[in-house]
């Protein structure tokens, strides 16, 4: 397996991967009108995907925060969203997740910034494999996600978690 970043080439592969994972997990919550364009997002701090026998398995991204995310939030300052994780059914269990996983954390790590990400507090599959993979529980709370405001599990990735910031007064 190796893990290189994600070219424009890849798209259309992760975008297929990516509609086969909304079918069958419900991820992304709403498919996107422009799906290339929700992987392909301005101002990402990087995007790589997973690839066995030159087949594009897994995709992960890593962006800065934004005013929705509640893990950011709760960690206060230095973080790093992970988003867009995902991969294929036929790669499941093979590894590819936690090589993505690991790889994101690493470039964060890199950069100085800290790993963070939400979860749907409905998806217990995805929250046990955070918490397997070494991932910290910051808390539960209100994210806002596109139109829709749900209701997650926020986790810092391995490593030293900086001090919060506290909210202000």
């Amino acid at each position: 397996m190796i893990i290189r970043r994600r070219s424009d080439n890849d798209l259309a592969e992760c975008v297929a991967i990516l509609a086969e994972v909304h079918r069958r997990d419900g991820y992304p919550m709403v498919w996107p009108d422009d799906p290339a364009g929700f992987l392909a997002k301005p101002g990402l701090l990087g995007a790589w995907v997973a690839v066995v026998d030159g087949r594009v398995d897994g995709h992960v991204a890593l962006a800065p925060p934004g005013t929705g995310d509640a893990a950011a939030a709760l960690l206060g300052r230095d973080a790093a969203m992970v988003s867009r994780l995902f991969v294929s059914f036929a790669a499941r269990g093979r590894g590819a997740g936690a090589a993505l996983l690991d790889h994101a954390t690493r470039e964060a790590h890199q950069r100085g910034l800290h790993p963070v990400l939400d979860v749907l507090t409905t998806d217990s599959a995805s929250i046990a494999w955070y918490e397997r993979m070494g991932w910290r529980l910051l808390g539960t709370g209100e994210a806002q996600w596109g139109q829709n405001r749900v209701t997650v599990r926020s986790y810092a990735g391995p490593g030293p978690v900086p001090s919060a910031t506290p909210p202000p007064a």
